[in-house]
């Protein structure tokens, strides 16, 4: 049988130690804590002390292969119970990134796919995430008292850069004017991205850490680029 340092050289113990200093790793005690405040204890038979079970059994390829880690919301509930301080969350992460690609569900690997192609996980192009966001805000503009509101695009020196959620941009644009007519009773200077605007890191969900860093590095580029200071991410 092939073995688990083979397959994958790094276990999950090793790239997501159970503390963040230097102690003990097997210090789970089963307590229950973390299956306590987790939303989704019970689901499919999900349960965080499964998780940490499994990883400090040596089993790494059993949750790896299972559909454990990808029922989990990565909220951090459970670490944040635990009486060990043991971080499940990032265990869960590890797992996922030692998961083949092409076995990566769907809609998490499309997101991560064309979020680094496009900028965005929708694979929106900029003329036409430009026209939707303008278009909510010309809406915006016939309501009393915001006749003088308009989207500022790609402003620099801006106080404020307001990336977003694709859903805001696909089927929730209403949920966008909330945030406008705050920023604009409120004086501020803000401005949204033309390009790479989506402010989901899709990369940190499916534990590739590569797409991670490049979309981070997106949002710096833009706050350099731009001259901004301050970040918003509205999700």
């Amino acid at each position: 049988m092939e073995t688990i340092t083979k397959r994958y050289p790094s276990v999950i113990k090793e790239q997501a130690p159970l503390r963040p200093i230097n102690s003990p790793v097997d210090l789970c005690m089963a307590c229950g804590t973390c299956a306590a405040g987790c939303p989704l204890t019970g689901t499919k038979g999900f349960d965080p002390r499964k998780i940490v079970r499994l990883v400090l059994m040596g089993r790494d390829s059993e949750l790896i292969d299972s559909k454990l880690p990808w029922l989990c919301t990565m909220c951090g509930k459970c670490e944040h119970a635990c009486p060990m301080g043991i971080n499940i969350a990032n265990l869960i992460r590890a797992a996922r990134g030692m998961v083949e690609r092409e076995k990566v569900p769907g809609m998490i690997h499309k997101g991560v796919e064309l979020g680094l192609k496009t900028g965005n996980n929708l694979g929106l192009p900029a003329e036409d995430f430009v026209f939707i966001i303008e278009d909510v805000g010309a809406e915006l503009a016939e309501t009393p008292g915001f006749s003088d509101f308009k989207i500022p695009v790609d402003k620099k020196g801006a106080n404020l850069l307001h990336t977003l959620h694709n859903k805001l941009v696909n089927t929730q644009n209403e949920d966008l004017v909330h945030w406008w007519k705050i920023f604009h009773l409120a004086q501020e200077d803000w401005t949204i991205p033309s390009q790479n605007w989506e402010g989901v890191n899709w990369g940190l969900f499916s534990g590739d850490d590569d797409a991670m860093k490049t979309f981070i590095g997106r949002i710096v580029e833009h706050m350099e680029q731009l001259n901004i200071s301050s970040l918003m991410y509205p999700e």
